[in-house]
C-alpha cells in the first residue's frame, strides 16, 4: 500500500452504510426528512432570536449560536451522507476529506465551549439574578460568544496539523464521513505520541468543559433547593432543564467517540453514535428548547400573526 499524506492527492473510499444495503433506502429517506427538519428548525430560532425583542437577551443570543453551529455542523456531514446512500459516488479526495474533518472537529469544539458559555449564562440567571444583567452585559456576551468560536478553530486547527504528520496506507475509510479516530486506523506506523498530544487536546475540548458545566449545574441545583416557592423551582429547574438535556445529548455522544483508546473503538458503532450527533441532536435541540420555553413559543405564534401586538 502507498502512504497516503499531505503530499499525496489520494482520493479515499467512504464505505458508509454499504454494509448494510436493506437499510439504505430506509436511511436515506428518514435522514433526508430529519435533515430538513434540523434546517427548518435551526433557522426559525435564529429567525425569532432577531426578529422579536423579547428575544434580545443572553440567554437566546448564545441560542442563536447554537442553532448556527447546528445548521452548519449538520451540513458539513449529511450531504456528503446522502450521496453515499444513494450510491452515486463513495470517493473523497484528501483535501477534501481534511478539509471536512477540520470544519467538523471546529463546529464540535465551538458548540462544546458553547456550551459551557450557556450554563454560565443560566447560574448568573439563578444564581445571582439581581446582578443578572450586569453580569451578562452585552459586550460580555458577544466575547464569550467569539472566544468560542475561535477556541474551536483553534483546538481543531492543532489535531489536524498533527494528523497530517502521519502516513497513511489505505484508502478504505469504514463511516460515511471523515472522521478523526476512523482516519486514525489508516496510520502506517506506531503514531502513540501524536495520539497522545491529540488526545490531551480533546480532553481540553470535551471533558473540562464537561465538568465546568456539571460545576455550575451543582451550583444551580443547591440555589433552587433554597427556594421555598414551589413555583420558583419549578421555574428555575424549567429554565436550565432544556440546556442540561442538550448537554447529556451532545458530550454523551462525543465522549464516547473521542474519548476511549482507539483500539477499543468500534467503527460499525461509531457510525451509528455519529447518526445520533450529526443529525439526531441538532434536530431535536429547537424542539428541546420550544417546546419548554413560553418566550420562544410565544414568539412564534406572534410572527405567524396569532399572538398579540403587545410585547
Amino acid at each position: 500500500m502507498g502512504n497516503y499524506n499531505s503530499s499525496s492527492p489520494e482520493s479515499f473510499i467512504l464505505v458508509g452504510f454499504s454494509d448494510w444495503p436493506q437499510l439504505q433506502v430506509f436511511l436515506f429517506v428518514t435522514i433526508l426528512i430529519f435533515y430538513s427538519l434540523t434546517i427548518f428548525g435551526n433557522t426559525t430560532i435564529i429567525a425569532l432570536a432577531r426578529l422579536d425583542l423579547r428575544l434580545h437577551t443572553p440567554m437566546y443570543f448564545f441560542l442563536s449560536n447554537l442553532s448556527f453551529l447546528d445548521l452548519c455542523y449538520t451540513t458539513s456531514t449529511v450531504p456528503q451522507l446522502l450521496i453515499n446512500l444513494h450510491g452515486l459516488d463513495r470517493t473523497i479526495s484528501y483535501g477534501g476529506c481534511v478539509a471536512q474533518l477540520y470544519i467538523f472537529l471546529a463546529l464540535g469544539s465551538t458548540e462544546c465551549l458553547i456550551l459551557v458559555v450557556m450554563a454560565f449564562d443560566r447560574y448568573a440567571a439563578v444564581c445571582r439574578p439581581l446582578h443578572y444583567t450586569t453580569i451578562m452585559h452585552p459586550l460580555l456576551c458577544q466575547a464569550l460568544a467569539i472566544i468560542s468560536w475561535v477556541g474551536g478553530l483553534v483546538n481543531s486547527l492543532i489535531q489536524i496539523s498533527l494528523m497530517v504528520t502521519m502516513p497513511l496506507c489505505g484508502r478504505r475509510l469504514n463511516h460515511f464521513f471523515c472522521e478523526m479516530p476512523v482516519f486514525l486506523k489508516l496510520a502506517c506506523e506506531d503514531t502513540e505520541g501524536t495520539e497522545a498530544k491529540m488526545f490531551v487536546a480533546r480532553v481540553v475540548i470535551v471533558a473540562i468543559p464537561a465538568v465546568l458545566i456539571l460545576g455550575s449545574y451543582a451550583q444551580i441545583a443547591r440555589a433552587v433547593l433554597k427556594v421555598k416557592s414551589t413555583a420558583g423551582r419549578r421555574k428555575a429547574f424549567g429554565t436550565c432543564g432544556s440546556h442540561l438535556l442538550v448537554v447529556f445529548l451532545f458530550y454523551g455522544s462525543a465522549i464516547y467517540t473521542y474519548l476511549q483508546p482507539k483500539g477499543s473503538y468500534s467503527e460499525s458503532d461509531g457510525k451509528f453514535v455519529a447518526l445520533f450527533y450529526t443529525i439526531i441532536t441538532p434536530m431535536l435541540n429547537p424542539l428541546i428548547y420550544t417546546l419548554r420555553n413560553k418566550d420562544v413559543k410565544g414568539a412564534l405564534w406572534k410572527v405567524l400573526g396569532k399572538g398579540t401586538d403587545s410585547g
